[in-house]
């Protein structure tokens, strides 16, 4: 189902995110959760795709699978480095035979072998590059739907790392939005604050196209420690730092108090009418499950 017709069938949307396993055991064990969470009923699903495309055939299997055997919407993420112009037009010419009606354009980053890669080779040096082409290919009519592709694009409440000029950052989100953008997902935040600025940013800059928010509950120290050391980094509130001080260690306390955390987010930005809620599961349905029993919902109509 194209974006649009989710946009307006769900007052707030509900989605939840995917990578592509490795392996054939990885792959047997994400596809139970996926059937687990597809009892959320969930406006749509997104799947991951590797740094300079290095998961392509892994993200397309599983897109194909999700389309094939679950009543489930995939998204397909598409990502601009090492990449030409007739890779994207092979890749989009195979979702648009498939049916796939979404695509979430990203600029993405290189493998981790190719260090020093010179960007000055790709095709697409922006996410904004990206959507301009996906939106020609809709205009193209190769798409059985006449609208072609609904385009999602990224945006970051606490900041990207690559762009400490906030005002310029919004000035490139602006631009992915203007290429033909039709909403955008956040990257993951533990402060509703930093999420609720950012959209006033996004109105000042005249951005109006709906903003889904990004969640990942902590379950773990190390899941905590990994995502302060991404590229993009974490900004924890020093209450949530408190609270996961006090349980000493004791992983059962922390994934409790990493899920309660995710749980009064959801009911924070549920409170104030957000456009959406997107859940970076990391392949796992349990802590998104638990969630949805904290807020006493049986499936995302229960919260809408």
């Amino acid at each position: 189902m194209h974006i649009a017709d989710i946009l307006s069938r769900d007052n707030t949307t509900f989605s939840f995110e995917f990578f592509p396993p490795k392996s054939d055991a990885g792959a047997l064990t994400l596809f139970e959760h996926i059937t687990r969470l597809e009892s959320l009923k969930p406006s749509f699903v997104s799947v991951t795709y590797g740094a300079g495309g290095s998961t392509r055939d892994r993200t397309h299997a599983l897109v194909m699978r999700i389309k094939q055997e679950t009543t489930l919407d995939p998204v397909p993420h598409l990502t601009c480095v090492c990449h030409k112009q007739a890779d994207i037009s092979n890749i989009l010419n195979r979702y648009a035979a498939a049916a796939v009606s979404n695509i979430l354009a990203l600029g993405g980053d290189a493998p981790r072998d190719l260090l020093g890669y010179n960007r000055a080779d790709d095709d697409f040096h922006h996410a904004a590059d990206l959507v301009s082409f996906i939106k020609a290919f809709n205009q193209s009519g190769l798409h059985g739907d006449k609208r072609g592709f609904g385009i999602g694009v990224a945006g970051f409440p606490e900041g990207h790392p690559a762009t400490p000029n906030r005002l310029q950052e919004m000035d490139y989100l602006k631009a992915k939005v203007d290429a033909g953008a039709d909403y955008i997902v956040t990257q993951l935040f533990f402060d509703n604050h930093d999420f609720f600025d950012f959209q006033e940013r996004c109105e000042l800059a005249g951005i109006h196209i709906p903003i889904i928010a990004g969640i990942m509950p902590i379950t773990s120290l190390n899941s905590m420690k990994r995502m302060a050391e991404t590229a993009l980094g974490a900004h924890y509130p020093a209450k949530l730092i408190r609270s996961v001080n006090r349980c000493n260690g004791d992983p059962e306390a922390v994934r409790r108090v990493g899920i309660l955390w995710a749980t009064e987010q959801c009911r924070g930005l549920l409170d104030q009418q957000v456009r959406g809620i997107h859940f970076y599961t990391l392949n796992n349905s349990e802590a998104t499950l638990e969630i949805y029993r904290n807020l006493g919902a049986r499936d995302s109509s229960n919260l809408r």
